[in-house]
């Protein structure tokens, strides 16, 4: 799994909490017998023990399943002889047949997880095909990772980046597609393909995202659908030629990246912000490549607009700029898992889009 993988969502732990809850037919049945035994025949607490294995078809596999219903026979059996005229054939009858469904109902859950197993199993061999792992240091550039997807069962998203040792220095891209979970990973994966072959061909960053838009485009004319002049993704790339001191943005539509340089806090604002990829053709191909210093020690941080778009209870979205200016110096990986952590604690647990976060800093 790739590093971003262990900045899911952290939970906390309920191996206890799952324990009662594997136990919890048992309890029910032993509740129920108890009961059954020491009250009046009036209240025929016996009419119950249908639903232990009832319960237990949702947790437990099928032969445990099955011999709870069993003994949930036997307990009533017992009951008939304590107390005479209980329905007991009613009663038995009833068990047995709720055991027998909750025995297919078990059956076919199981094969529901196996096949989530599966499917989880090829998601995670896709993300690391789209998001493979980042070198943690390039060319005198630590960089560090963060990608959280909303859809968390579909384990990927519509947020991508990547990092490329290129001849003309460390290259980075960042961005999202228009959309998330599933129905964008056809694209990011376009986008993210050509960026890993332009990389190394083009020398300079207009050449490079000319190949992203011809390669979006061309994925888009691939799948036809009304809505194909809204396909289209937000990138940012970053150069950072070898021992220049400076560092290259070519801004497509994306939020723009915070840098700490001496130890203030910029907001890389583009002056002229170049058209989105796959609307070109709408906006004209006017890219515009803006350079700024990035000496040893200053700090770049990219991110996804699921950073920025995080919402608490009453709505508000998540501070970015103020919450970087409180962090003070951290490494990268320290400041990814703060972002993460402070994410999570705003948004109260509920992170509705994909999220995506490059920290990189000149060594």
């Amino acid at each position: 799994m790739i590093k971003s993988e262990r900045l899911r969502r952290r939970r906390p732990s309920y191996g206890g909490r799952w324990q009662s809850a594997l136990l919890s037919p048992v309890i029910l049945t032993v509740l129920i017998a108890s009961l059954a035994f020491a009250t009046p025949r009036e209240v025929a607490f016996s009419r119950l023990l249908p639903a232990a294995p009832a319960l237990a078809a949702s947790i437990w596999p099928v032969l445990p399943t099955v011999l709870l219903g069993m003994f949930c026979l036997l307990v009533m059996i017992g009951v008939s002889f304590v107390y005479t005229d209980l329905g007991t054939a009613y009663t038995a009858a009833a068990i047995v047949a709720v055991t027998a469904a909750a025995a297919y109902s078990s059956h076919v859950r199981l094969q529901r997880e196996e096949a989530l197993v599966q499917i989880r199993l090829v998601a995670d061999a896709a993300q690391k095909v789209l998001l493979r792992p980042l070198p943690r240091s390039v060319g005198g550039v630590e960089i560090e990772s963060l990608y959280l997807a909303a859809q968390a069962q579909a384990r990927i998203g519509g947020d991508f980046y990547e990092a490329a040792d290129t001849p003309y220095g460390v290259r980075l891209l960042i961005g999202d597609v228009r959309g998330k979970g599933l129905s964008a990973v056809g694209a990011a994966a376009a986008v993210v393909n050509s960026f890993r072959e332009a990389a190394f061909d083009e020398p300079d960053l207009g050449g490079v995202i000319h190949r992203l838009e011809a390669s979006i485009t061309r994925h888009s004319a691939a799948f036809p659908a009304q809505d194909q002049p809204e396909r289209f993704a937000t990138a940012l790339l970053a150069e950072i030629p070898y021992g220049s001191g400076c560092v290259r943005l070519l801004n497509c539509g994306h939020p723009p990246p915070l840098l700490v340089h001496c130890g203030e806090i910029r907001v890389l604002e583009s002056a002229a912000p170049s058209p989105l990829l796959n609307l070109a053709t709408l906006l004209g191909d006017h890219y515009s490549v803006e350079t700024v210093a990035f000496v040893p020690g200053d700090q770049l941080l990219l991110y996804t607009d699921g950073v920025t778009e995080t919402r608490n209870r009453v709505g508000e979205f998540f501070p970015l700029p103020d919450w970087m200016r409180r962090q003070g110096p951290a490494p990268p990986r320290e400041l990814l898992d703060r972002l993460h952590r402070d994410l999570v604690h705003f948004s109260s647990g509920r992170l509705d889009d994909d999220i995506a976060a490059l920290a990189v800093r000149s060594q």
